[in-house]
């Protein structure tokens, strides 16, 4: 979701004084074979952290504890905001952090020591990336997990990545995850965003189509509210003009994410995919507290309004083992949001139990 304010960046960090750099994983499609493969992960979190170095100077301590509490095998990342290694002529590497320039060596110094702080020194971390600080995403396992594989497209092919990093596939041996940052709506058609996301979801009916073999975790920041219940003001979303425009097709007036069209398109994609969405599976009633993920500036006229946008979809054949999924954000003064506008969310599902039917979620 597009920020409606800019947080402000405060200088220093509590982080240890040398950094301490994770070792390098092997990426592109390769298999992970350092280690002992143990259970598969049951607890996960996603977060849009509206850029991930500013919640590392300026709110570190409390998504900490936050880690340390719910203590979740895998953290899905979206909205990274650094740039992917690479300039002056070099190639690319959109898996990397960049530190062609002492800026931003010191940037990535900064979030590499705080990931080999505790509690994030038990995971391992892979990085999809833009080329500028926009957009990218991350997946932080933990290291007694071991993915098959791991993706960075929706094509899954080794060496490519989507534009702007907005995606990573993490193959298990009964499941995969799929974290995305979606691409938002945008207000105008001349811009081209329309089209741009329309794309997009296209795309995902195709991804999902061709990886029916496995049942499918996908969460992330899907920027799209599906239902009403998922907004705290319909009315106003349904409504929302940017300087006064009105797009030509009534389909695609409204908020980004509470357009008619978007949301008819996500109840396609969550039919054709056979996809469950595990919190409102679990929260048929509104929640007016702590029943929304994405919430507007405290000052100003989104003061109030709240969306839910970031999303646990997890195949049908995973939904009767979904314990809980929860928003951990709440109220209007951004409550449990460490510093985003964005809150995080869990997902905890229950061991299969038995060995025959995890082999038969596997098929």
């Amino acid at each position: 979701m597009k920020r409606f304010f800019k947080p402000i960046e405060k200088e220093g960090s509590s982080a240890p004084k040398k950094p301490c750099l994770l070792s390098p994983e092997k990426r592109n499609g390769e298999a992970v074979e350092e280690g002992k493969k143990q259970k598969e992960p049951t607890k996960f979190v996603t977060w849009n952290a509206n850029s991930f170095l500013l919640r590392v100077k300026n709110d570190w301590s409390d998504l900490s504890k936050f880690v340390s509490g719910f203590d979740p095998d895998v953290i899905a990342i979206q909205e990274v905001r650094m740039p992917a290694a690479g300039g002056k002529g070099k190639p690319k590497n959109y898996a990397e952090l960049s530190d062609d320039t002492k800026p931003l060596r010191d940037e990535k110094q900064i979030l590499m020591r705080a990931l080999s702080s505790p509690p994030f020194e038990n995971y391992r971390v892979w990085w999809s990336l833009a080329e500028s600080k926009y957009a990218g995403t991350a997946l932080l396992v933990k290291k007694c997990f071991n993915p098959l594989k791991v993706y960075f497209n929706l094509d899954k092919l080794a060496s490519k990545h989507e534009p702007d990093g907005r995606v990573i596939l993490a193959e298990f041996e009964t499941f995969r995850l799929l974290n995305t940052y979606s691409p938002n709506n945008g207000w105008k058609e001349e811009e081209n965003s329309f089209q741009r996301r329309r794309k997009w979801d296209k795309r995902i009916l195709q991804f999902l189509s061709q990886t029916s073999d496995k049942p499918l975790i996908w969460c992330g920041d899907l920027n799209v509210s599906h239902e009403e219940v998922d907004v705290s003001h319909p009315d106003f979303f349904a409504t929302a003009k940017l300087n006064g425009y009105v797009p030509p097709n009534k389909e695609d007036c409204g908020q980004p994410g509470f357009t008619p069209s978007e949301r008819a398109r996500f109840g396609t994609i969550m039919k054709e995919g056979r996809l469950v969405d595990a919190y409102r599976y679990l929260h048929k009633e509104p929640d007016t507290e702590s029943g929304f993920s994405w919430s507007g500036n405290p000052i100003g006229k989104y003061r109030g309004k709240r969306m839910r946008i970031d999303y646990f979809l997890v195949s049908e054949q995973l939904k009767d083992r979904i314990v809980s999924c929860k928003m951990h954000g709440r109220g209007i003064e951004l409550e449990g949001f460490y510093g985003s506008d964005h809150c995080p969310v869990s997902l905890e599902l229950s061991k299969p139990s038995s060995e025959s039917e995890e082999k038969q979620v596997s098929n």
